[in-house]
């Protein structure tokens, strides 16, 4: 039985790129070529491409008194469906040069949340969508206190207007299921906190 991974990126032939838009994100159009698994070359073939750095979510969790932080703003993408455009989310933000994922999770939890992360644990790494983006999200898990968390945050000048709500962990976990939470970022990092939500208590002396 033939294996996964037997190609990589030194396999794909672009032939040519160029940039078609270029605003506050950009598109790219590339011809390229590949081999394909039953040994025939692929013939060249047109993606559009859409250019978007890394970012970094961070699920802020406080083991002591079980609750998260979960961000609400407007999001255009949602705009046109059944749903409030307004979605429940982690803490997050794009990573700009130089700076690390742990950088950006501390600086948007400030930022976004009025939080400073006492430890950050990765959850994973993944792509969005690779059929046609670049952006790879890095996850975490931060602990914080939520004890004086919550209120109207956002960088004003970036059009920001964000509300950080307290919520069990018990209910934030219940939103997944019945769909008040549907962006992927939110639903892996509480999908995770089920998975490790005692190992988390426990280290901090909790039942």
């Amino acid at each position: 039985m033939t294996r996964p991974f037997q190609f990589t990126a030194s396999d794909v032939n672009v032939e040519k790129r160029e940039t078609v838009f270029h605003g506050f994100f950009r598109m790219d159009k590339l011809w390229l070529t590949h081999p394909r698994f039953d040994g025939r070359q692929m013939p060249v073939f047109t993606r559009e491409l859409f250019i978007r750095g890394d970012a970094t979510c961070v699920l802020p969790y406080d083991p002591v008194r079980d609750e998260v932080v979960l961000l609400e703003q407007f999001r255009l993408g949602a705009l046109g469906r059944t749903q409030s455009p307004w979605l429940l989310e982690l803490v997050a933000g794009m990573n700009e040069e130089g700076e690390s994922p742990e950088d950006v999770a501390q600086r948007e939890g400030q930022e976004e949340a009025g939080l400073s992360f006492s430890c950050l644990e990765k959850i994973c790494d993944y792509l969005v969508s690779p059929g046609g983006s670049t952006e790879m999200i890095h996850l975490f898990w931060g602990e914080v206190s939520t004890e004086s968390a919550g209120g109207i945050f956002g960088m004003e000048h970036e059009h920001e207007d964000i509300r950080a709500h307290v919520v069990a962990a018990d209910e934030a976990i219940a939103m997944i299921s019945d769909g008040r939470i549907n962006n992927a970022a939110a639903i892996i990092a509480l999908q995770w906190l089920q998975l490790n939500r005692s190992r988390l208590r426990a280290g901090r002396g909790q039942p």
